[in-house]
C-alpha cells in the first residue's frame, strides 16, 4: 500500500490474472509530469480522481478541470458499493476507507464556483491572439497595442480597456505606423469584431479584477491535506479555445510566480489538464514550442503537469517526451489512425515480456490500464497490466445544494464575488480625449479673438471699422494640429517613461507578477 512517499495506484496482474504487486507513484517524481489516456468510458476520470485523492492526502494541492461534472464527487465521502468493494478485495486494498476531500470549486462564469479572473495584461498578446485566432498581421497589431500600453502607462485590465486602446490606435494609425510599422484601420476593426464575438461567448467574465491569486490554489488544510481546486468546465467547453487558453495562462502564471525548488520530496502543486488535445488543435508552432518550454522548465518549480486525453497522438512529441508517469486505458483500433495511436502508445512504454503491449491496449476492461511510473533514479518501470484502485470519495457528481453549501463554506468565500473596476486604460483614454477636446476648444476660441457673448445694440458689439480700414478675415479652419494638441500628444507619449517602473514579460508574453 501507499506510504508517506508514494500514492497507491492499483495492483498489477500476472499472466494468469492473479495478483502480482502494488503499483505506486513515487511522490519525489510527481513533478516529472504524466499522461492519462484512453477512449471514452474506459475510466480516465476515476484515474484522475484517485490521483487527486492521493496527492491531497500527501499534502500536495491539486488543480483540475471537471468536464462532465463527475469529478465534483471528490468533495463528498464515498459509500460502499458491491463493485467497489470487490475491486478493493482484488487489489488487496485493506482497509478500504472512505473520506471526503477539501475542495474549492471555481468557475470562469461564477455560476458553479468562485469566479476566476485574469487581467488582459497578464494574459499577454500571444495568448490573446491564440484565443482570438488572429492572423499574423492582426497579431502584430496586438503586440503593438501591448507595447503602447507599456509605454504610455495604460493599465489593460478588462475587455473595455483593450477595446478603448484599439480604438485609440485606429485614430492614431499614421503616427503609430511610422514608429512600429504599418497599422491599418481594417485590421484593427477586424480585431474589434473578434473581441465582440469573444465577449458574447462569455470571455468578458474572465477578464477583470480581482484577479486570481496563485496562493489560493496552493492551499493546505489544518490537518495537512492539499486543497483540490475543481474548475467547473461543462459550460466552458462550449468555447474550447477559451478553456485551453485559460489553462495555458494558469501554467504560465505558475511558472512566473513560483521559485526554483529543484527536486523536492513531493510536488508543490499538481495540475491536471483534461481534454488536453484542445490545447494543441490548430496551434501555431510558436505556441507549441512555448508549451513545451513551460512544461520542461516548470518541473524545477515543483509543479507536476498531467495531461488527460483520449489519444496519445493528441500530444506533440516534444511535450510527450517530458511525461514520465503514464497510465494507458483501453483504446479502440477500428481505423488506420486509431491503429497508429495504439502502436504509438505501446512504443512509449518499457516493454514487458509477459504480454504484447499493442494487443493488451485493445483488450483492457473498464477500470484497467497499462501503468508505468518512474522508479528509483527516475527510470520508467516496466509496463504492467493494472487494476486501478477504487476511489475513497463519492463516485459521481454532487447535488446543486451540496455544491452551494461547499461554496459558502469555502476558505475563499466572498473574496472574488464582487468585480472591482478601478481606473485603467478605458478611463485614462477617455480623460485624455476630453482634455484634448478642451484644449482644442480653448485654442479655437483664442484664435477667434475671445469667447465673449455679444448682443447687438447692448454695447458689446465690435467697433465699426474706421473709414478706409479693412476687416480682418475670419481664420480658415486648418487640418493641422494646434500647439495644444501637439503638446498633449507629446505628454501622452512620455507617460510611459514617467511611470517609473519597468514591465517585464514572461515566457508566454504575460506580465510578470514581480512588479
Amino acid at each position: 500500500m501507499a506510504d508517506d512517499t508514494s500514492i497507491f495506484i492499483g495492483a498489477s496482474r500476472k499472466p494468469d490474472d492473479s495478483y502480482q504487486r502494488a503499483e505506486q507513484l513515487l511522490l519525489q517524481y510527481g513533478n516529472r509530469h504524466g499522461l492519462v489516456t484512453g477512449a471514452t468510458g474506459t475510466g480516465k476520470t476515476v484515474t484522475l480522481q484517485i490521483l487527486a485523492e492521493g496527492f491531497s492526502n500527501a499534502g500536495v494541492p491539486v488543480f483540475c478541470a471537471d468536464i462532465k461534472g463527475d469529478l465534483s464527487g471528490i468533495a463528498m465521502m464515498g459509500t460502499a458499493q458491491d463493485f467497489l468493494v470487490k475491486r478493493a478485495e482484488q487489489i488487496k486494498l485493506d482497509p478500504y476507507d472512505f473520506q471526503e476531500f477539501p475542495v474549492i470549486f471555481w468557475d470562469l462564469f461564477g455560476e458553479q464556483g468562485h469566479p476566476i479572473r485574469a487581467t488582459v495584461s497578464e494574459m499577454g498578446p500571444l495568448l490573446l491572439s491564440r484565443l482570438m485566432n488572429l492572423t499574423e498581421a492582426q497579431e502584430g497589431i496586438m503586440n503593438i497595442a501591448f507595447r503602447l500600453a507599456d509605454e504610455e502607462g495604460l493599465l489593460l485590465l478588462d475587455m473595455k480597456d483593450l477595446q478603448a486602446l484599439l480604438a485609440n490606435i485606429a485614430e492614431r494609425a499614421d503616427e503609430i505606423g511610422s514608429r512600429y510599422g504599418n497599422v491599418t484601420k481594417p485590421s484593427v476593426g477586424a480585431i474589434q469584431r473578434t473581441l465582440l464575438v469573444l465577449e458574447q461567448q462569455g470571455a468578458a467574465h474572465f477578464f477583470g479584477e480581482p484577479a486570481l491569486r496563485i496562493s489560493d490554489i496552493m492551499r493546505t488544510t489544518r490537518d495537512g491535506r492539499g486543497a483540490i481546486s475543481v474548475l467547473a468546465a461543462d459550460k466552458l467547453m462550449m468555447n474550447p479555445r477559451l478553456y485551453a487558453t485559460f489553462l495555458l495562462w494558469l501554467m504560465s502564471e505558475l511558472f512566473e510566480v513560483l521559485p526554483e525548488v529543484g527536486d523536492p520530496d513531493k510536488p508543490k502543486l499538481v495540475f491536471f489538464f483534461d481534454e488536453a488535445h484542445l490545447l494543441f488543435d490548430e496551434a501555431p508552432k510558436v505556441l507549441v514550442d512555448r508549451v513545451e518550454q513551460v512544461v520542461r522548465l516548470i518541473r524545477s518549480k515543483g509543479v507536476g503537469v498531467y495531461f488527460v486525453t483520449q489519444n496519445p497522438l493528441d500530444i506533440p512529441e516534444k511535450v510527450l517526451a517530458q511525461l514520465g508517469n503514464r497510465v494507458q486505458h483501453a483504446l479502440r483500433a477500428y481505423t488506420p489512425r486509431e491503429q497508429q495511436a495504439v502502436k504509438t502508445a505501446a512504443e512509449t512504454f518499457r516493454p514487458n515480456p509477459d504480454f504484447d503491449c499493442s494487443t493488451a491496449i485493445t483488450q483492457l476492461a473498464t477500470g484497467e490500464a497499462l501503468v508505468s511510473m518512474l522508479e528509483a533514479k527516475g527510470v520508467p518501470s516496466m509496463v504492467q497490466r493494472t487494476l486501478i484502485r477504487p476511489p475513497s470519495s463519492r463516485l459521481g457528481p454532487i447535488t446543486p445544494d451540496e455544491r452551494r453549501k461547499l461554496i459558502q463554506e469555502s476558505p475563499v468565500a466572498g473574496q472574488y464575488d464582487q468585480v472591482v473596476d478601478r481606473e485603467s486604460a478605458f478611463e485614462m483614454l477617455q480623460k485624455k480625449a476630453r482634455e484634448a477636446q478642451d484644449a482644442e476648444e480653448q485654442a479655437r476660441q483664442a484664435g477667434s479673438g475671445g469667447s465673449r457673448w455679444t448682443i447687438p445694440g447692448f454695447g458689446n458689439d465690435d467697433p465699426a471699422p474706421q473709414s478706409g480700414s479693412r476687416r480682418t478675415p475670419a481664420p480658415r479652419p486648418s487640418n493641422r494640429q494646434t500647439v495644444a494638441e501637439a503638446a498633449i500628444k507629446s505628454v501622452v507619449r512620455s507617460v510611459g517613461s514617467s511611470v517609473g517602473r519597468a514591465i517585464v514579460r514572461g515566457i508566454l508574453g504575460s506580465l510578470s507578477r514581480g512588479r
